[in-house]
């Protein structure tokens, strides 16, 4: 009797496939940087410090963080493309596509950009410019008739030279009552 043999291990599933990943803006990336959905497991690997650049995160437990992924990767399938890139074990940057479906322009669906973020020692890489372009991807190939996203006056050049043009005004109306952390630290 042969002792089983250990089969190549399984990757570990993403918060969407592979298939949605630009093969022309992952080979632009640098050897050792890899573009690719987000994972369970980047809690571990920097995730959140990444997202620390560009805002408040909070104190997020594993437990939460798990919670909220699973949330994702379930009722909130395919409305959800957060991405990733990785190097050599760490998460260096990060952007979120979050996908709309309207009833106007005949059930049309809207992407909107969200948390691009970039490691402070990664910057200047154009790595933020990589995550837009990846990012304008999934959006056409899900079938989103448009992508939009909101930013500061600071920041309007740097999204004009990823293809974006001015399109209206963001309007907030924020509430003291938010059950979430960041808006209650934000409120106090």
């Amino acid at each position: 009797m042969t002792a089983p043999q250990d089969s190549p291990s399984e990757p570990e599933p993403a918060l969407f496939t592979d298939d949605l990943i630009s093969p022309t803006i992952a080979a632009s990336l640098p050897p050792t940087y890899i573009l690719r959905p987000l994972r369970k497991s980047d809690y571990a690997i920097g995730f959140l410090d990444v997202l620390r650049v560009l805002t408040t995160v909070g104190d997020i437990t594993e437990e939460e963080w798990n919670e909220r992924y699973d949330w994702m990767n379930s009722q909130g399938k395919g409305g959800y493309y957060i991405m990733v890139i990785e190097d050599q074990g760490k998460i260096v940057g990060t952007g979120a596509l979050l996908v709309e479906r309207k009833f106007i322009h005949h059930l049309g669906l809207v992407g909107h950009i969200e948390d691009i973020a970039v490691a402070k020692d990664q910057q200047g890489k154009k790595l933020g410019l990589k995550l837009i372009q990846a990012l304008d991807f999934v959006a056409e190939k899900v079938g989103c008739y448009k992508c939009i996203l909101d930013c500061s006056e600071a920041n309007e050049g740097f999204y004009v030279k990823c293809g974006y043009k001015r399109a209206g005004l963001e309007m907030a109306h924020y509430y003291d009552g938010s059950t979430s952390k960041d808006m209650q630290s934000k409120a106090s």
